[in-house]
């Protein structure tokens, strides 16, 4: 349990980090599948083909520090 808080409290930092210096990373929400509906006065959008790889690389990570 002590290291999925460090892996995770880890990943809050880099997320913040990225957020407080608005730092993107390349095509992170804008791969094809993503979802974009634009209407009038609205936009949807649900990236998820982004959500998919995501998880992938978290499954990846929590694996091998589960180890």
């Amino acid at each position: 349990m002590g290291k999925v808080l460090i892996v995770l409290g880890i990943f809050m930092i880099i997320i913040g980090v990225l957020i407080i210096y608005k730092i993107s990373i390349p095509l992170l929400g804008k791969l094809p599948g993503d979802i974009v509906i634009t209407g009038k006065n609205v936009q949807f959008y649900f990236p998820i083909v982004t959500c998919i790889i995501l998880s992938i690389l978290l499954s990846l990570l929590f694996y091998l520090f589960g180890r």
